[in-house]
């Protein structure tokens, strides 16, 4: 099956038409800054955290896809999708939708599976879209300009869903409708045993190799309970420890002052070289996920 059999009008619910105007939108009120690397394994957790997705990630079939057995793969990939979404062009997006698209064709749930999920599900993808947005709030809050959250910047968020299958309509209106739309969801998710060990082992870098997992995992941790809602550290049954505190505290000081002494380019690093990649990777025919 090729990337544009899979991508069906049954597929997603946006017409052919207007996918390439959505495609065609220009975001110039977001920028991605190179700590979010950092808040990866947080964002991760707020994403999962929704069981549909959670056991949709967990019991994946997409090998090439899986953490534990390609982590450079699956990192890059993911950070990729993100400076896709938020810098890259239409040509960008339709190449990399297609991509992902071939990977979330075999995400579906199964009888066995303890909710049922389907990768292609928009309200699935609102969810991530959802977390990939504020955790951009959250790195221009903690390293950049907060007079850059705007609501311009907010409605361009959009398109972290609609460059899969999200229909522009279903982003909440404004940024209070979406800290309704947040707030709800928060409040009614649960995360059972399964899906709580799993992301804490992501948490704590154990899908690496042993000894990068006992030099980063601590790090690792530390971070990520720093950048994780206390809501979310409560549904996952974690505390973070005041020295862990203090580190956070400590490490944003730091990266703070060094991420606004950059010049631009490396302030965007590593998602310009990951655009770079895409346009290597669609120049050479190599496999762009």
């Amino acid at each position: 099956m090729t990337a544009e059999q899979i991508e069906t009008p049954a597929a997603h619910p946006i017409a052919r038409s207007r996918r390439m105007e959505i495609d065609e939108q220009k975001i110039s009120a977001m920028t991605l800054l190179g700590p979010a690397l950092l808040a990866g394994p947080a964002n991760v957790v707020m994403q999962l955290a929704l069981p549909a997705v959670g056991y949709g990630v967990y019991e994946s079939q997409v090998h090439s896809g899986n953490l534990y057995k390609h982590p450079v793969k699956r990192t890059r990939t993911t950070l990729t999708y993100l400076a896709v979404a938020a810098m890259g062009d239409a040509e960008l997006r339709r190449r990399y939708r297609h991509a992902v698209n071939r990977s979330h064709a075999q995400v579906r749930s199964t009888a066995s599976s303890p909710v049922k999920y389907n990768a292609f599900d928009p309200a699935l993808q609102l969810w991530v879209a959802a977390c990939l947005y504020r955790g951009w709030e959250d790195m221009v809050r903690l390293y950049g300009d907060p007079a850059d959250i705007t609501e311009e910047a907010y409605r361009q968020g959009a398109v972290m869903g609609t460059t899969l299958q999200m229909p522009p309509e279903m982003w909440p209106t404004t940024r209070a409708d979406f800290e309704t739309y947040w707030n709800e969801t928060v409040a009614g998710l649960e995360i059972d045993d399964v899906i709580s060990s799993y992301l804490l082992s992501i948490v704590r870098f154990e899908f690496a190799a042993k000894p990068v997992s006992k030099i980063l995992g601590p790090f690792s941790e530390a971070m990520s309970l720093g950048y994780l809602p206390p809501e979310f550290r409560e549904k996952l049954g974690v505390t973070q420890s005041r020295r862990q505190a203090r580190f956070f505290a400590v490490n944003n000081v730091l990266l703070r002052a060094a991420t606004r002494a950059m010049p631009a380019s490396w302030r965007h690093f590593p998602f310009n070289i990951l655009i770079a990649d895409v346009r290597w990777r669609m120049r050479t025919k190599r496999s762009l996920v």
